[in-house]
């Protein structure tokens, strides 16, 4: 992409001089018949317009375009207020899906609002959408400032689900006549801070050793194990909330365990793993939409249980290069290869984790070696590219790190004594409130989900009902209980 200003000028063919507001800039044409809705329809019109080598926008500010050439130039700006109005209406009249995703990245709880507000007043139903359901992850804190919305986009907000903390145990698969009532998925409720039961797994369901991810709010279990002699599980299991059933898919073409699982626009990412306790480097991805597994680039090393977080719609790993290194990879997912963005040198004891908050990456771990009951961090920025150890230690009393995930601007972590929800700032995580605790034994996998309203008491009537082979095809013919 080529931007130029008024001292600049062009004559080539494949160049447009577009003019707003007195300004001037030079875009290669082809790029924005690929990105930009209204530049294709006028070049495919047939118009005078379309043979022209210079047009006049009316609709879109000089702002906003700046912002529309950043980001289709691989750039992801921050933005003030004024750019993201501009940017929204640019978006609108130019329709820009790459602009709007940029904007959708970038929301947070200084600027969700304007985005709200702007993106309804200008018709961008997806970034209206992504932003009423921020304000309503965040509703307690920001409940004073909804009084500046109308009413009828408060009430939109008040419509949505919010997401709901999850937590599930370490199970392997379960008979009819040997069957464990633990084996559930369960959520927190936060009005009685206490842990209530969602749904019971399959019985053939294994949690030991599996990925577990959310994708369009569905959860997907893949890979678990059945015992100790990690036979692996070949099908894939789903559960729907809003239909309160679960269904099965073929697993992965490469039997594995020990594997990271992410859901990314509309696939799920089986990263790494075990097969026959060797470390696997491969990494195969689903498209939910016709079921189908399929290679993509693989680990620049084996490794298994890998540490992965998306943030600003971006994948990144943590790879443990042992003695005290660590190497963060991106996923380019246009390009299906694996870039080598930073190494952080820490002495490490065991275990490793990562989230991601607007633009930065927390990894986590148990240390120092001396002491491995407490958990450190060190923050990792997109935008600068700087390192920065976090302040304070965080011991498993006041919940694992572990099992940390980010909803808006808070973090949940628990521990079998207590649930806690920090609030996250730059340089600490503050205690929020805490909660009871997981009262569980095993590995805990956590995660979060939109629960529809009348899932909940639907199971939480039926908790006396075991999941036996019965309960099992019930789920499976789309009945509930």
């Amino acid at each position: 992409m080529m931007m130029m200003m008024e001292s600049s000028s062009s004559k080539s063919p494949h160049i447009l001089r577009v003019n707003i507001n007195g300004s001037s800039f030079f875009v290669d044409k082809s790029s924005l018949a690929e990105n930009c809705e209204y530049f294709r329809a006028l070049f495919e019109s047939g118009m005078r317009e379309c043979r022209q080598d210079e047009i006049q926008l009316q609709s879109v500010g000089v702002l906003g375009f700046l912002v529309l050439l950043q980001v289709l130039d691989g750039e992801r700006p921050v933005l003030n207020s004024d750019q993201i109005v501009e940017a929204i209406e640019c978006t609108a009249f130019l329709q820009v899906q790459a602009l709007t995703k940029h904007l959708m990245n970038i929301i947070n709880s200084e600027n969700c609002l304007l985005m709200y507000h702007t993106a309804v007043t200008y018709g961008v139903w997806e970034l209206s959408h992504r932003s009423a359901l921020f304000i309503r992850d965040m509703y307690t804190d920001l409940r004073e400032d909804l009084h500046a919305l109308p009413n009828k986009l408060v009430n939109y907000i008040d419509s949505l689900l919010p997401s709901t903390y999850m937590a599930m145990c370490s199970h392997s698969p379960s008979t009819e006549l040997l069957q464990d009532v633990q084996r559930t998925v369960c959520y927190l409720d936060e009005k009685h801070g206490d842990w209530r039961v969602l749904t019971h797994l399959p019985g053939s369901t294994s949690t030991a050793m599996a990925g577990v991810a959310v994708l369009n709010n569905k959860l997907y279990i893949v890979g678990g194990v059945y015992d100790v002699s990690k036979r692996v599980v070949e099908t894939g299991f789903c559960y729907d909330p809003t239909s309160n059933t679960w269904s099965s898919f073929c697993g992965p073409q490469q039997l594995r365990y020990n594997i990271t699982l992410t859901g990314h626009e509309g696939c799920l990412y089986a990263v790494g793993g075990e097969y026959n306790t060797e470390a696997l480097s491969t990494v195969e991805r689903y498209n939910v939409s016709d079921g189908s597994w399929s290679f993509v680039s693989p680990l620049p090393i084996p490794a298994a249980s890998v540490a992965l977080a998306i943030a600003m719609n971006r994948m990144f790993i943590c790879l443990w290069k042992g003695k005290g290194v660590t190497e963060l990879h991106e996923y380019v997912f246009e390009k299906d290869r694996w870039l080598l963005v930073t190494t952080l040198i820490r002495q490490h004891s065991y275990g490793l984790h990562m989230v991601a908050h607007r633009d930065n990456l927390y990894v986590m771990r148990n240390g120092p070696c001396e002491d491995f009951l407490l958990c450190v961090m060190d923050c990792y920025n997109l935008t600068s590219g700087l390192w920065t150890t976090m302040t304070g230690q965080y011991g498993n009393s006041k919940g694992s790190l572990l099992t940390a995930v980010v909803r808006a601007d808070s973090v949940f972590t628990l521990s079998r004594h207590v649930t806690t929800e920090y609030t996250v700032e730059d340089c600490k995580w503050r205690v929020k409130r805490e909660m009871k605790g997981f009262g569980r034994i095993g590995s805990i996998y956590t995660f979060l989900m939109r629960l529809p309203k009348a899932t909940v008491p639907l199971v939480e009537n039926c908790l006396h009902l075991s999941m036996n082979n019965q309960s099992i095809s019930c789920y499976k013919e789309g009945k509930q209980y």
